[in-house]
């Protein structure tokens, strides 16, 4: 375990003035792992939301002490740090964060931290995608700065940034699990065997859900997906070869859409006889129900994985599960 600390003075603050800040969850891994037990000689590796947490705990099994900072069901745009998240990072071995705008708080801790940390972003270990967004779309609101509804389709924004939601692509998944395991087993070479056993297992059920979504999208009568929410799909569709129209970009803090998006949606919808509005995880889906109605459509949730809640979290949910309910949304879109 590391014996140096370093406290950001906000945080300083807060634990001198006795503060019980909710800190983030220590979840038991696929086989069952009891965290409390000898953790102190296992590899600690913490995640910041649910993606790299779940892929890093098929990785490593029993066999690392794997925990999430994002609290089920909570917004992850909008989460912030608490002290104890801050020294949770300080003493992991092994830091995983998705990466881009959303993350910036991640950079200032880490330079806080000197490069005492092994801090990770999946968006370095893919292609990374420019944020874009499609006819129609409102971007008033937009977390990053943006302002007007886009005039045309697949419009870059003014300054270059990253779409962060790398995991959608379950080809981007499997790169991201081969990079954890060399990690796992660069830290903790007793184990790389069982890590690198269990990656291999994981990278045979990811291939094989990319295989199912690549069939639905080959048996297609349509190539057009309509979200009346946020839009954090970029690298699905474009792994799938698929178009898309949303209220919303990816980061959006916007919830109330005007009018004219409304009407763009409804009018795509009629258009091109799409018989499904999708709607996010976490969603309240209002959006996507007021474009169906219009329109005759039925709506669906797709899953961006980029959180779970507390209910599928507790039943076993896991990425492949949440992405393999994708796999039938699709094809009542598409098919």
């Amino acid at each position: 375990m590391k014996s140096k600390v370093w406290i950001l003075p906000a945080v300083l603050c807060c634990l001198l003035a006795g503060c019980a800040p909710a800190g983030g969850m220590t979840v038991k891994g696929p086989e069952g792992n009891d965290s409390g037990t000898g953790q102190e000689e296992k590899l600690q590796i913490v995640a910041t939301i649910f993606p790299p947490y779940d892929f890093a705990r098929q990785i490593a099994g029993d066999r690392a002490e794997v925990t999430m900072l994002l609290k089920p069901g909570m917004e992850s745009h909008s989460y912030e740090p608490s002290p104890r998240d801050i020294l949770a990072i300080e003493d992991s071995d092994l830091f995983f964060y998705a990466g881009g705008e959303s993350d910036v708080w991640v950079e200032e801790i880490l330079g806080a931290n000197d490069g005492g940390t092994q801090a990770y972003a999946l968006l370095d270990w893919v292609d990374p995608l420019t944020e874009e967004t499609s006819e129609g779309m409102q971007v008033k609101g937009h977390d990053h700065g943006k302002e007007g509804e886009a005039e045309g389709h697949a419009v870059h924004l003014e300054e270059t940034e990253y779409d962060e939601h790398v995991w959608t692509s379950p080809k981007n998944a499997m790169v991201i699990v081969k990079e954890m395991c060399a990690l796992m087993s660069k830290n903790d070479p007793e184990n790389a065997g069982y890590y690198q056993e269990n990656a291999e297992n994981y990278l045979e059920r990811l291939q094989e859900l990319d295989e199912a979504f690549d069939l639905v999208v080959r048996k297609a009568k349509r190539k057009t997906l309509v979200f009346g929410d946020r839009f954090p799909l970029l690298y699905f569709v474009r792994t799938y070869g698929l178009d898309f129209y949303a209220a919303f970009p990816g980061c959006s803090a916007e919830t109330e859409p005007s009018a004219a998006t409304i009407a763009f949606l409804t009018q795509k919808v009629r258009q091109e006889g799409i018989p499904v509005v999708f709607y996010l995880e976490m969603s309240n889906g209002k959006i996507a129900e007021a474009v169906a109605e219009a329109s005759g459509a039925q709506t669906a949730v797709f899953y961006s994985v980029h959180g779970i809640t507390a209910k599928d979290l507790e039943a076993g949910e896991d990425y492949l599960s949440l992405m393999d309910r994708n796999v039938e949304s699709l094809k009542k879109a598409l098919w």
